[in-house]
């Protein structure tokens, strides 16, 4: 049974890559205004918000979300999620009306169209270059000052399908600190069991979210990173091996002891 449905997980693949295709081919002109000047990115962000909408809809995904705390309009955040698929930062995309600017892999440049507009909206960083990872520090800054909020997927990378929660780095919150602005702790307890990065694996479902009550900076200095971090990490990993559906598509070990928190 499971090979019968191999052929209609590619043919609903690749409807992912031509729904991603054709919308940005319809927006270029858009694009290509709204990217122009910094100064027009809330405007970038209502449309960029609507084609994720479009993406996510369009592959048969609904989203059902559960929030301790709203976000307050025109307000600066650090977004920290869990990360496992490909449609991790589109849902973030779609759920914040607050204007968010990434920080993103710089191998994302070399697809086409895409990553012509994606260099422009997206703080590239080469993971394996220490100069780069200041690059990024530099302008994240900067993009601070300027009111926006920031995402940072602090697992640094999409970790393998055995593990539950990669240990978090330090970026974000040691910008949440220098500037003071709370962490949106998120947790995407679906998006790698219906679309993670195995080609023969997934469905169309329901994204289940939960946005924790947000974590407050203000009087922070860097002595408290790690203890930040650490309070981060144990909220997200806790609503993730506390989700029966969750574990059940981890392949877990039979060392229960692994899955504590490294931290």
């Amino acid at each position: 049974m499971k090979f019968l449905k191999i052929p209609f997980l590619l043919i609903w693949r690749i409807w992912f890559y031509i729904l991603m295709i054709a919308t940005i081919l319809i927006m270029i002109p858009f694009l290509l205004i709204l990217t122009a000047k910094e100064s027009y990115y809330p405007t970038f962000w209502k449309m960029v918000r609507i084609w994720s909408k479009v993406l996510i809809y369009g592959m048969g995904f609904r989203l059902k979300v559960k929030r301790d705390q709203e976000l307050e309009r025109d307000k600066s955040y650090m977004f920290c999620p869990n990360h496992a698929s490909l449609m991790d930062p589109f849902v973030l995309i779609a759920l914040s009306k607050n204007p968010i600017v990434f920080v993103g892999k710089q191998e994302f440049v070399k697809i086409p169209i895409f990553g012509f507009f994606y260099k422009k909206v997206v703080i590239m960083v080469d993971r394996s270059n220490p100069e780069s990872r200041k690059r990024v520090y530099k302008i994240a800054k900067e993009k601070l000052k300027n009111g926006v909020s920031m995402a940072i997927f602090p697992e640094g990378l999409v970790p393998t399908e055995n593990v539950v929660l990669a240990p978090f780095k330090n970026g974000a919150f040691s910008l949440a600190i220098e500037y003071q602005i709370p962490i949106i702790p998120q947790v995407y307890l679906d998006c790698k069991r219906f679309f993670s990065w195995d080609f023969f694996k997934g469905r169309p479902g329901v994204f289940r979210i939960r946005q924790h009550k947000f974590i407050e900076t203000k009087g922070l200095k860097i002595e408290d990173l790690e203890s930040l971090k650490k309070q981060t990490f144990d909220i997200v990993y806790n609503d993730l091996i506390s989700d029966k559906k969750y574990m059940k598509d981890t392949n877990r070990p039979n060392n229960e002891r692994e899955f504590k928190s490294p931290i």
